[in-house]
């Protein structure tokens, strides 16, 4: 709640400064169109849904409906319902001590006509910021008809409170949501019988407590997030309370690379270094290595052997990049290095960030959803590699091995040990140093080059992997290439 000097204190202060109430729907449709006009962004942070979601979502809120925004998981549903909040009035007023922020000029509850009945134009006024006009509420199973509209209060009963009295009654979150926004995440998980107890709060906007009538004519904005129907056996939105709801929305996947790349920088912590703590170290991410990330998400996307009811999350590529980074982070540390470049070794324990990710198709044994983010990880380095560079240039390096020379890198070889390699194999520094300074003119140059050239050097030897030019023995990671 917030308190001004410049506001109305009273009921009859508020009815002297001219305030007219409106209707919450009308509300959140005058400032959206305010900020569209504005050209104002209503939706900061949410990438790829200019053309495609953000027009339904408008259409919806100037048709003052209700909305379900339906899709796969970690597509930004449940934020963007929260930043709905962004196009309700700055503060609204309520009668004091109101349990349903009860508009002074239209109360609804017994309490809020008592007091003003009682004190009349002294009644006291609060004002209402706009975050305390949010409830949220997640389905689960166990949901009841109580905790969403009411249930009879035994404290103020005992207390003397009837039975029959709305005096007896403690509201749910619904009629506390009235004159804001009342939110209910994963809604296909309530309980059928309670899904068919919102049928007259979105279509009559009136509710009954324990079969008394008490009939709350409430001003509120229905919003709910579901996964589509077959993503689990659990549950399903009833059709007919998919009929009261205005709009459905669906929201999809990042519709490219580059948009998913963008997604996972804004939502992966990358602010590391002496800031915070006292590692000091400074890390670099190759574009390529970014690339190779969300190539991954986007291959466990179409994978015949990932189950694409469920969906795999943006949560992945962040997952994964974050811990791309903390690995490079901690070889940086160990190595006794300020400036370290992420390579595709330290993508080595990528499963970490991808389990729970992806729900498998087929039976899943033991290690088996390591294996497959593994090949998943694999393709997406060649669909990378392809993209910039062709195998046949490196005939130099698989001579080398094929002479019977083993390349070993990844964690515990140092900067110097990949420069020696790098001189090592004829023509092969040169290369490096050619496509370096071709994908990553900003880090070839400095503290970082020697680290860049390792990274690039390592790309290239999994490149020639993947081709099934290069054998690889492989432990944690340390890989090892032959022929």
């Amino acid at each position: 709640m917030t308190a001004s000097a410049d506001r109305p204190a009273t009921l009859g202060d508020l009815k002297a400064s001219g305030y007219q109430s409106v209707p919450v729907k009308a509300e959140l449709r005058r400032n959206l169109l305010r900020k569209l006009k504005s050209g104002e962004e209503v939706f900061p942070g949410i990438l790829g849904y200019e053309d495609s979601v953000f027009p339904q979502l408008y259409n919806a809120v100037l048709s003052k409906h209700d909305v379900l925004l339906l899709g796969l998981r970690g597509q930004g549903k449940t934020r963007m319902l929260r930043m709905l909040t962004a196009l309700l009035d700055d503060a609204i007023p309520a009668v004091a001590g109101s349990e349903i922020h009860d508009d002074p000029l239209a109360p609804l509850s017994k309490y809020s006509r008592d007091l003003i009945a009682e004190k009349g134009d002294d009644t006291p006024i609060v004002w209402i910021g706009r975050e305390a006009r949010y409830n949220e509420k997640l389905a689960t199973p166990d949901v009841t008809i109580a905790d969403l509209i009411g249930e009879v209060d035994l404290i103020k009963h005992a207390g003397g409170a009837l039975l029959s009295s709305e005096d007896a009654m403690h509201f749910g979150l619904i009629p506390r949501s009235h004159r804001g926004i009342f939110c209910m995440n994963e809604l296909p998980d309530l309980a059928p019988k309670i899904q068919v107890g919102l049928f007259n709060v979105l279509e009559e906007r009136d509710v009954q407590i324990r079969g008394f009538n008490v009939r709350l004519p409430l001003d509120l904005m229905c919003v709910f997030s579901a996964n589509p129907e077959d993503y689990t056996n659990r549950g399903r939105i009833v059709t007919p309370l998919k009929d009261r709801i205005g709009s459905v929305v669906r929201t999809h996947y990042p519709t490219t690379r580059e948009l998913g790349m963008r997604i996972t920088e804004e939502n992966a912590w990358t602010d590391r270094g002496a800031a915070h703590d006292d590692a000091e170290i400074d890390v670099a991410v190759p574009r390529f290595m970014k690339e190779v990330v969300e190539e991954t998400s986007r291959l466990a996307r179409t994978s015949p052997h990932v189950n694409q009811s469920s969906g795999v999350s943006v949560r992945m590529s962040v997952s994964n990049y974050e811990n791309l980074l903390s690995n490079a982070e901690r070889r940086g540390v160990t190595q006794g290095q300020s400036h370290v470049v992420a390579r595709p070794s330290d993508l080595a324990h990528a499963a970490a960030g991808g389990r729970g990710k992806v729900e498998m198709s087929m039976t899943e044994e033991p290690g088996e959803e390591d294996d497959l983010l593994d090949r998943m990880t694999d393709e997406a380095v060649k669909n990378v590699f392809d993209q910039y560079l062709k195998p046949k240039k490196f005939r130099s390096v698989v001579e080398y091995v094929e002479s019977g020379q083993t390349i070993r890198v990844g964690e515990g070889v140092t900067t110097k040990e990949y420069l020696e390699l790098l001189d090592a194999v004829p023509n092969f520094k040169e290369d490096v140093e050619i496509i370096a300074g071709e994908l990553e003119p900003d880090l070839a140059g400095g503290d970082y080059h020697e680290q860049l050239l390792a990274c690039v050097a390592e790309f290239i030897l999994e490149g020639l992997h993947v081709h099934n030019r290069l054998n690889r023995a492989r432990t944690g990671a340390v890989a090892s290439y032959g022929g």
